[in-house]
């Protein structure tokens, strides 16, 4: 069984990151998780941030039909019990309940040590996870992103457009480490 990663709203929110986060996950790199809760909150927020609420609901659609086993449930009872930022306790609850390894967040501070000590549970930047995945899986990585640029038509994109725009998603150091493997 792939790794267990919790991916947190922030993660999936920017298209073209979380398109690269979920090419990986297909490629077998990682299992990726996220709760009901966290998926209505993506939702949510792109139609607060403009995305067309048919879009944003197909977006979600897609996200759940291609990773069916990636929905957490059974959480709701230990949200309380979580001692991290209380917005984020939710998203604590589903990572400690489907007992993920990390959690990928750009919300860090919202989750301090202490509150995932108890769970042996590490919280990392998406663009910490990245370069780990690109450490690890160099050819699946660069795969993936060729796939990504290939996969765009409207614009037309090259790897390193994709690469523009994740850097721009917050993800800088990946985007300059995946240059130096082309």
């Amino acid at each position: 069984m792939a790794f267990p990663v919790l991916l947190d709203t922030n993660v999936l929110f920017g298209a073209y990151l979380c398109d690269t986060v979920l090419r990986l996950a297909e490629a077998g790199t990682f299992r990726p998780l996220w709760s009901a809760d966290i998926l209505a909150e993506l939702e949510r927020n792109l139609v607060t941030r403009g995305v067309d609420p048919d879009r944003a609901a197909r977006r979600v659609a897609f996200m759940s039909a291609a990773f069916p086993d990636a929905l957490v449930e059974g959480h709701q009872p230990l949200v309380g019990s979580m001692a991290c930022h209380p917005k984020d306790r939710h998203v604590l609850a589903a990572a400690v309940r489907a007992n993920a390894e990390l959690l990928v967040t750009f919300n860090l501070v919202d989750f301090p040590a202490e509150s995932v000590a108890p769970y042996d549970l590490t919280v990392s930047h998406p663009d910490d996870f990245l370069l780990d995945q690109l450490d690890l899986y160099p050819g699946a990585t660069v795969r993936a992103l060729g796939d990504q640029a290939a996969a765009y038509a409207q614009p037309p994109m090259t790897v390193e457009a994709v690469l523009a725009q994740v850097s721009r998603s917050g993800v800088p150091r990946f985007a300059d480490e995946v240059r130096r493997h082309l």
